[in-house]
């Protein structure tokens, strides 16, 4: 590739100058792990007024938070416990992400749930249900129905038709949540967070000393896992969001702390399509169980498993069992050439975070759990995109009333909604990408697409970027709609360092099944000869 061209103002700052930041001041709230919780928190103080610090071992948003299923949803089942308060709330944070924070990040779709003879559920308590789902998001996204076996097959024509006696529909939302993350790391900064990737927590930092004598957690010591140095971060309050590694953090304050959490593994299939997706399947497996069929960048999404996990972490990912358990489960409502073996793409799987206890993992409650240690460091645990600003301020709230920190003092109100960094219409964005540009240039309609949906009005800063330096229009892979100029913001701009973080994290390359090892060699010498430190 052609050398990077200048890109001005630089959110991401190198990694010396970040880590000279983290060690030579001492912050109100240090935040360890940058996933869902981590992210909503960071931003959610950073906006009160808090100097606020944010580190991970590995990258923002790199490991279960974005493994997702992509929605934002009010959580159709939950209606089968009775939890239609949870389904309300929900539903209220769903239409602030949809219309307010992030509507170039989370879009609308429509859902048909397949009833079949003989099946699980039947027309009419599926047509009340969904009645009652899209009523407490006010009918925002219309009115939950029963329609024929033929519309459905004509929005999706890779449904089952034999057995198929109707489906339920109901609007929800889905998104990006790899973006979503980068967005709100980076609105973090924008009110005046300091963060760091690839930096790995070693020890804490004690007031009595190290080893958690009895002293006061105050800080931790880190290992930056890109270049080996070693630094550390003084606080007045540390925040143990770390998911998966939660109690592994727990132990470095107190040795003998008991577990608190345990893990259920959720994993997920990426297929090509053969056919037009117009809306997603919600395919119910038994009375208590569904698995999705979501169109996502092109392809299909399937899954997902809930089963306890008791391995290491770092270890998790989807086996050839969750991969014919999940092709199986789509089986029951999608036509068996729509599932072939030679059309997946990609599978993954995370971890999801519940409170410690007996009982099935699939029943546990998705319940954020907060809880201070003996040094007064405070664990968060749990959580989930579609509610993640709400937890960002009930932590908050939870941080202000810790003893001895003196924060409530200092702890600001904050607006009830702040938007994402790029919001717009994504319509309107890759209408203005397509019409504003230089006599004798032009922007391919995919790509415009493909800025607009994942980056909003930042869509412009990369197609500058492309002006600037013609060579960065130039397709990563000639089959997908990723740029090269993605991947000289992603360095500059969103703390992109490895080649997992550019195709996995920051482009939809994986997802497409186009990180060849050509493609994976290539962004790896962009990025050493583009360093940004």
């Amino acid at each position: 590739m052609n050398t990077i061209p200048t890109l001005g103002a630089n959110h991401s700052a190198s990694r010396a100058q970040s880590r000279h930041l983290l060690s030579s001041a001492t912050y109100d709230l240090l935040v360890i792990g940058g996933g869902i919780l981590g992210t909503a928190v960071a931003w959610t103080a950073a906006q009160s007024g808090l100097k606020v610090a944010m580190v991970d071992a590995g990258d923002f948003a790199g490991a279960t938070s974005s493994a997702s299923s992509k929605l934002v949803h009010g959580g159709l089942r939950y209606l089968q416990t009775g939890a239609v308060k949870l389904v309300a709330e929900n539903h209220k944070e769903r239409r602030a992400l949809a219309t307010d924070v992030a509507p170039h990040l989370v879009n609308p779709l429509t859902f048909f749930v397949p009833v079949y003879k003989g099946g699980p559920h039947s027309a009419p308590k599926l047509g009340a249900g969904v009645f009652l789902y899209s009523a407490l998001s006010a009918f925002r996204d219309g009115m939950g129905r029963v329609s024929t076996p033929a519309h459905a097959l004509q929005q999706v024509p890779a449904l089952k038709s034999e057995g198929l006696r109707s489906v339920a529909v109901y609007g929800d939302h889905q998104m990006n949540d790899s973006r979503v993350a980068v967005m709100t790391v980076r609105a973090a900064v924008d009110s005046g967070a300091v963060v760091l990737n690839h930096a790995e927590v070693t020890g804490l930092r004690f007031s009595g000393g190290k080893g958690g004598t009895g002293g006061r957690v105050t800080g931790a010591e880190l290992r930056d896992r890109l270049d080996g140095t070693e630094f550390g971060v003084n606080a007045r309050l540390v925040l143990n969001a770390t998911g998966p590694w939660v109690d592994h953090l727990r132990t470095m304050e107190d040795a003998g702390s008991a577990p608190s959490i345990r893990l259920s593994k959720g994993a997920h299939v990426v297929v090509k399509r053969r056919a037009p997706w117009h809306a997603a399947l919600t395919i119910p497996i038994d009375k208590y169980r569904v698995s999705f069929a979501i169109p996502w960048e092109d392809h299909v999404l399937l899954g997902t498993t809930d089963e306890e996990y008791t391995g290491d972490p770092a270890d998790v990912r989807a086996t050839d069992a969750d991969i014919d358990q999940i092709m199986g489960e789509a089986g029951h409502a999608i036509k068996d050439e729509h599932l072939d073996r030679d059309l997946v793409t990609y599978s993954f799987a995370g971890l999801r975070v519940l409170p410690g206890g007996p009982g099935e993992t699939a029943a546990a409650k998705r319940e954020t759990v907060v809880t201070e240690g003996r040094g007064g460091m405070l664990s968060v645990a749990g959580g989930k995109w579609t509610t993640y600003r709400h937890i960002g301020r009930v932590v908050l709230d939870k941080l202000a009333h810790v003893a001895g920190t003196g924060l409530a003092e200092d702890i600001s109100a904050i607006p009830r909604t702040v938007p994402l960094p790029g919001v717009a219409s994504p319509n309107a964005v890759a209408h203005r990408l397509l019409v504003d540009r230089e006599p004798g240039t032009r922007i391919d309609p995919l790509v415009a697409r493909n800025l607009a949906t994942h980056y909003g009005t930042l869509s412009f800063e990369i197609a500058q970027l492309i002006a600037e330096n013609p060579e960065l229009g130039r397709p990563i892979h000639p089959d997908g709609p990723d740029v090269w100029a993605q991947v000289a913001y992603a360095a500059a701009h969103e703390w992109a360092h490895t080649p997992d973080d550019v195709l996995r994290r920051r482009t939809t390359m994986v997802v497409r099944g186009l990180d060849t090892p050509e493609v994976r060699a290539e962004v790896a010498a962009f990025l050493a000869a583009h360093p940004v430190g």
